[in-house]
């Protein structure tokens, strides 16, 4: 794992852009997972903000989403669905040919990880994945657990990702969460991992010990031979 300090969330939002960009350079039909909430979102205005002097770069790029919350509708605007759409997906002009996406309240959620796993082995592996740090270790939607689940797959919420600034001010909150797994992740080409936020600062500690525990499932990404990890300073002060 290559650490990256960065002296504060706009230089961590900009060499993650960046490295995307060198990326679709390669390979423009990339396909990139991408997270929400706060720690991927100064990313994704730079994109689009790229994207708005210079379009060409994102013609081909496909988008894969990370996790959803479920039994919530696509459209409410705590979904990650309408939060992609709305600072990835509609500035970059990606259509819905070039993007794989879980519904968020599927009649049978356990078929709907079914299909995304067949679209993943279809149109992967996944090229880039952009991970935020979850304030409980979590990555997506795995939860920290005994045993940590290798596929795409319908998965229990744990207390801390009820309380996730996303959904906090929901009187009903989500039902169960859609996630790939840690396989899905772990067989990514490039991993770039965004540590920000001061309440982040105890569970970041941990993970940048390199110790590898299911209770902590960020701490896979050190068994990866390819992860920029970018850790805004405020994090570490």
């Amino acid at each position: 794992m290559h650490v990256i300090k960065c002296a504060d969330y706009g230089e961590m939002s900009r060499t993650g852009a960046s490295l995307i960009l060198e990326a679709l350079k390669k390979k423009p039909n990339l396909l990139l997972c991408a997270a929400t909430g706060s720690s991927p979102e100064g990313l994704y205005i730079e994109l689009a903000t790229m994207a708005h002097s210079d379009l060409e770069p994102f013609k081909q790029l496909r988008i894969l989403k990370l996790d959803e919350w479920g039994g919530i509708p696509e459209n409410h605007p705590v979904s990650c669905e309408y939060f992609l759409k709305k600072k990835l997906l509609g500035p970059l002009d990606i259509p819905q040919e070039r993007y794989i996406s879980f519904a968020s309240d599927p009649d049978e959620p356990e078929t709907e990880c079914w299909r995304i796993r067949s679209e993943i082995k279809r149109e992967g592996p996944i090229d880039i994945c952009i991970l935020g740090l979850g304030r409980n270790g979590h990555l997506g939607l795995n939860e920290p657990a005994p045993k940590l689940e290798s596929f795409c797959h319908v998965a229990a919420l744990s207390a801390e990702s009820l309380k996730h600034p996303m959904i906090a001010s929901l009187e009903q909150k989500p039902e169960y969460g859609l996630t790939l797994g840690l396989k899905e992740i772990l067989d990514s080409r490039l991993i770039i991992m965004l540590v920000s936020g001061k309440e982040k600062k105890h569970i970041a500690e941990k993970f940048l010990e390199a110790k590898v525990s299911p209770e902590l499932p960020a701490s896979f990404l050190w068994q990866h031979p390819q992860v920029e990890c970018l850790v805004e300073q405020s994090v570490l002060d």
